[in-house]
């Protein structure tokens, strides 16, 4: 197996530098106007979590409801943060990997703007009471149109900036999942909403392929941009090669053709065709066999660097989000399995699954290329190693605890309460109550996280950084990992080929 171990050439670091000016302005915006979007998101999660355990928690007024605050806590998640994270982490690495800097930033900048508005009209429709009901689909019908258009323009840029580096015989695995999970996109957001919001589709045959929707949003593009973004930040930050590039490859095939089948085990039970459903299940459980083997090969890349990961904060949150996608992987198997939807379907199992997939696997890994991007765009060093810490473990006991023992044995135990035909309904729902109060100081915890996160971010985008030839980590010895230090820009060694 070669790898590429050059140093670095002037050249080389002119180019870099050339493309980090060039994405500055839209990059910055997308992180920053997504950290916003995740705290309004965090809010809007509290007040839903206090609705269920205290439903007269802020008055009776109906923009605040459960009813409404919940899905706009989701949809805010989804598209107002998530989106925008991958977006800024897909143009910064495929330009980086591409080596092509931007010529048209503008074009980023106008359909972020455009993106913002769409997805504030969108919220501010939810609470009003304008939406559609289904779920991460509740935006009122005329947004998805202005969400498709402005993906479109970011969605262009990128495939035109994809490039082969010359000397290399075939791309970085890191771009073949940006580049199939900005075609996937489109093809997944477009045809839902045109069988659920246009088309005239039966209702349950509607609902089936919402389930499909999250689904596949989740496998087809969270999971390759995190993939991606994990691939690259271990790369870099080790100096090694990924551990072995056939199964990296192996594994993007196999995600692109098991996930498209996945989601339809959301309606189990339901009277739409049965091979549907159980391929849907099926096709979930598998899955989780691609996500695993990348997950290992990343862990594998970082092995014996436990010193560089105690110094990184980029590859101590990639590496906890890696381990989030393995969890995922295995609560995917468990949740899809017909024996265990009996009692996870209509309970707090599917939020669990939604909260690691969006934040204990795709969030840590954005923090974690954020914190390895907004450097080098800013030329500015992250000013506190302490909100860095702070943001780190406060997410992870939020998610550990919403996962663990909020949402995966609260959901269980109010499955089986709901099994149970001997006690009212009402007994079912007020088994929960401690997981729901369990969730609401989870939530508490994320937002005391993500505060200091978009404070740190917003100062770093008014270059308020501190300027030092030195990263910032999370501990202070400088000297002890080598003459680049873990967070330093050396060559990329991404690609070794077999």
């Amino acid at each position: 197996m070669s790898t590429q171990s050059n140093a670095p050439t002037t050249e080389d670091i002119e180019l870099r530098s050339e493309i980090d000016r060039s994405l500055r302005h839209p990059v910055m915006f997308f992180f920053t106007s997504g950290a916003a979007w995740l705290a309004v998101s965090l809010v809007l999660g509290i007040i839903a979590s206090i609705k269920t355990h205290n439903p007269a928690f802020l008055g009776e007024g109906s923009f605040i409801q459960y009813g409404r605050a919940f899905p706009a806590h989701i949809n805010a998640l989804v598209y107002g943060w998530g989106a925008q994270a991958a977006f800024g982490v897909m143009i910064w690495l495929m330009a980086r990997l591409s080596r092509q800097p931007s010529r048209n930033a503008g074009t980023l900048l106008v359909a972020g703007h455009i993106w913002n508005l769409g997805v504030m009209l969108g919220i501010g429709g939810i609470l009003a009471g304008h939406g559609t009901g289904k779920h991460w689909m509740e935006f009122p019908t005329f947004v998805w149109p202005v969400l498709l258009a402005s993906y479109a323009a970011i969605a262009i840029w990128v495939v035109i900036s994809f490039r082969v580096r010359r000397g290399d015989d075939e791309a970085y695995i890191s771009q073949w999942y940006i580049l199939a999970a900005c075609i996937w996109f489109p093809w997944i957001y477009l045809t839902a909403n045109l069988y659920v919001n246009v088309f005239d589709v039966h209702p349950l045959m509607a609902a089936a392929i919402n389930g499909w929707f999250r689904q596949a949003l989740v496998l087809l593009f969270f999971v390759p941009i995190g993939i991606a973004s994990a691939y690259y930040i271990t790369a870099k930050i080790t100096a090694r090669a990924v551990y072995n590039y056939s199964y990296s490859a192996g594994c993007f095939w196999a995600l692109a053709i098991i996930a498209p089948w996945a989601g339809f085990h959301a309606v189990m039970g339901s009277p739409i065709p049965m091979f549907l459903q159980y391929t849907g299940a099926a096709a979930s459980m598998l899955a989780a066999v691609p996500l695993i083997f990348a997950g290992v090969n990343v862990l594998k890349t970082t092995s014996g660097q436990a010193e560089v990961l105690a110094h990184s904060p980029s590859l101590r949150f990639t590496v906890a989000g890696v381990f989030g996608l393995i969890a995922l992987a295995v609560l995917g198997v468990i949740l899809a399995h017909p024996d265990a939807i009996r009692y996870s379907q209509f309970s707090l199992a599917s939020y669990g699954y939604d909260v690691l997939a969006l934040y204990g696997f795709f969030s840590m890994c954005m923090f974690g290329a954020i914190y390895f991007i907004v450097p080098r765009v800013t030329r500015r060093e992250w000013i506190s190693r302490r909100l860095i810490r702070t943001h780190f473990w406060f997410s992870i006991y939020g998610v550990c605890l919403i996962l663990l023992f909020c949402t995966v044995l609260g959901s269980f135990q109010q499955g089986a309460a709901q099994e149970n035909f001997n006690q009212p309904w009402k007994q079912a729902v007020k088994s929960t109550f401690p997981y729901a109060v369990g969730i609401t100081f989870a939530w508490v915890a994320i937002l005391w996280a993500n505060i200091f996160f978009f404070i740190h971010l917003t100062l770093m985008w008014l270059r308020l950084g501190r300027r030092s030839s030195h990263p910032t980590l999370l501990r202070r010895d400088h000297s002890a990992l080598g003459p680049h230090g873990p967070e330093g820009d050396i060559d990329e060694l991404e690609s070794a080929k077999a």
